[in-house]
């Protein structure tokens, strides 16, 4: 999995500070993100997918230390899971701490996060210094994008900008679990497997 270069991760970050939507590819599918706490940023990229706020969104990070003030409602207990799946393709949904804009959580009790490994997704959080929106690219009821160009028939010229590169190891979007219960609310999608190497997951 290739590593974004420095001019493109530049030029990446230039569109969220800009309050603008960039696609980028995840461990599964393409994603749609933004500066979580832009309101104006948040509310373009729910107009150009069709969603509805109250659904609420994910913020995916490049590490723990990004999301530790996300995650302070929970004991260590709670946490041990969490820290044992990450980085890793496994969203969290976690109780919203003080503060969380409701256009993130979509009016809800929990907030959903993730640290990713995929390589791409954690250059571009560092290079912002914070997590972003992750959601999937692709308008409301359609499929996720799994390829560049499936995103650019999504949505044309309406995209403000595009971060190259490769999908992780799934097959589809992340698992999603409940960190008060431990319960599965989405199921982890099938990892790829490469023929010549059996028995080795990618990441």
């Amino acid at each position: 999995m290739n590593t974004p270069s420095a001019v493109q991760l530049v030029r990446a970050v230039r569109v969220l500070r800009q309050g603008l939507v960039l696609a980028y590819p995840t461990e599964g599918v393409w994603g749609l993100g933004c500066d979580p706490w832009n309101e104006t940023a948040v509310q373009r990229l729910l107009d150009l997918k069709g969603r509805s706020a109250s659904k609420g969104l994910i913020l995916i990070a490049a590490s723990v230390e990004q999301v530790r003030n996300l995650l302070r409602g929970l004991n260590p207990t709670q946490l041990q899971p969490i820290m044992a799946s990450w980085p890793g393709p496994v969203t969290w949904l976690v109780p919203s701490p003080p503060g969380i804009p409701l256009w993130i959580t979509g009016g809800k009790p929990s907030l959903a996060v993730r640290v990713s490994a995929h390589t791409g997704v954690a250059a571009l959080c560092r290079a912002f210094g914070g997590p972003i929106v992750s959601t999937s690219a692709n308008p409301s009821g359609r499929q996720a994008a799994r390829t560049e160009l499936a995103v650019r028939r999504y949505f044309r010229e309406r995209l403000d900008g595009l971060l190259p590169g490769e999908l992780g190891g799934l097959q589809g979007p992340s698992e999603i679990r409940d960190a008060l219960t431990g319960r599965i609310i989405r199921a982890a999608s099938p990892v790829i497997i490469s023929p010549a190497s059996p028995d080795q997951v990618p990441g």
